[in-house]
């Protein structure tokens, strides 16, 4: 009788230690298992926050290159603007000399001379503003007469500030070189040749 105690008593022990190791078994397992996925996971999520973090660094850096490259290209624009409005300048004023200045009404008998010669016309009005023609008419009226141009018409217009017009054929051609259709057309002329020069100097 005692001797089926101590087997049974064994029996329960080694039955208790056999399911104790399993549950103990099992619940690693099930630890590893738990272990394994949130490493994964983590893993991942880190790769998610490596991949967007260098995603909006390519951004960034691009955005900011756009922003740089539109920065320069803006900067160029305003030089060139500013460097064509500088340069009108300079022609105004040299214009603008060239037209207050004592070589004026040469420069009119000059070219009433030449147009008479290359321009089958008869009929050629100098179109000058009020003081101007005062001043050709004080200077330069006998000069007209001399060299046969009594047939040129002298008109007075207030209609621009300094230069001449000469109209043909009764006013039905007008030619302008008043200051500022100069000064338009020689910058109109310059201009492109300076651009054309600063790219060469980019």
């Amino acid at each position: 009788m005692e001797v089926q105690l101590n087997e049974l008593i064994e029996q329960i022990k080694k039955e208790g230690v056999e399911a104790a190791e399993a549950e103990a078994k099992s619940i690693i397992d099930s630890a590893n298992a738990d272990a394994q996925k949130i490493i994964s996971e983590a893993k991942e999520k880190a790769e998610k926050i490596i991949a967007d973090a260098k995603s909006e660094n390519d951004r960034i850096v691009k955005s900011s290159e756009e922003a740089i490259k539109q920065a320069g290209r803006n900067l160029l624009i305003s030089f060139r603007e500013s460097v064509a409005k500088e340069l009108k300048k300079i022609v105004g004023e040299k214009v603008e000399a060239l037209y207050s200045g004592e070589e004026f009404s040469n420069l009119l008998i000059t070219v009433l001379e030449n147009w008479a010669k290359n321009n089958d016309t008869d009929d050629l009005t100098l179109i000058l503003n009020s003081d101007d023609l005062k001043k050709f008419e004080e200077t330069a009226l006998h000069t007209l007469k001399e060299k046969m141009l009594g047939g040129v018409t002298l008109k007075a217009s207030n209609n621009f500030d300094k230069g001449f017009r000469i109209a043909v054929d009764g006013g039905s051609a007008y030619y302008d070189y008043s200051r500022e259709a100069v000064v338009d057309m020689l910058s109109d002329f310059l201009s492109p040749r300076v651009t054309q020069l600063l790219k060469e100097a980019e």
